[in-house]
């Protein structure tokens, strides 16, 4: 297991935070109230400890496979829906999403080979990652990947807790199955739109892994 680039300042930043608040109360606090002083730390090393576990990256063997879509995120699946899309298709397609939250790994990888033929970042409000209209409203980054099989549309969507979606690729770029995509911080959730007709491989309420589950075959 490694720790995600994107965790380096968090990580010094609340490392820092929690040896000045241990030194100022085993300092000021301990030799009166030594169970108070204990209780903080305690308290500031889970913290701490959950912080370093959130942007832990564990060391997988990578599903591949021309017919495959691969899961881009761990989490949960919430939504496996006929819609229509608004953004990129103007047609119908199949939505599955997936619920990431804050325990999850929250790397994001690239579901198909291709080519990245559609990229955009799009600003929007903060909803909880469970409400249907996160998809379209929330703060969100969308990725159109293109090969011999068809098109699908990966968004990034951020949620009640999520301020910051990192996305790594751009349009023309030639991109591999399961490779890295970004990294959401702070529970969120990906929706994938695919063509009508893909063979889904997975149930709601599933738990899911990136760059390991099948969510569907072309």
């Amino acid at each position: 297991m490694t720790i995600h680039k994107e965790g380096y300042k968090t990580i010094v930043i609340s490392f820092i935070i929690f040896a000045f608040i241990n030194l100022v109360s085993f300092y000021f606090i301990s030799f009166h109230y030594p169970w108070v002083s204990w209780v903080i730390f305690i308290a500031t090393l889970a913290l701490l400890l959950f912080l370093i576990s959130f942007f832990r990256v564990p060391n997988r063997q990578l599903t591949t496979g021309d017919g495959f879509i691969i899961c881009p995120a761990d989490g949960k699946v919430v939504v496996i829906e006929e819609v229509v899309d608004s953004e990129y298709f103007h047609d119908k397609r199949l939505q599955l999403s997936v619920f990431m939250s804050p325990a999850n790994v929250h790397q994001n990888r690239v579901p198909v080979s291709g080519e990245v033929m559609y990229n955009k970042y799009h600003k929007g409000k903060y909803l909880v990652a469970w409400n249907p209209k996160s998809s379209t409203e929330n703060e969100r980054h969308s990725v159109v990947i293109k090969n011999e099989k068809g098109e699908i549309l990966v968004k990034q969507i951020a949620g009640a807790l999520a301020k910051r979606i990192v996305n790594y690729l751009s349009v023309g770029q030639k991109v591999d199955q399961s490779m890295e995509m970004g990294f959401i911080k702070f529970g969120s959730r990906v929706d994938l739109l695919l063509p009508p007709g893909t063979k889904v491989k997975v149930q709601l309420n599933q738990v899911v892994q990136g760059g390991i589950t099948v969510l569907a075959e072309w």
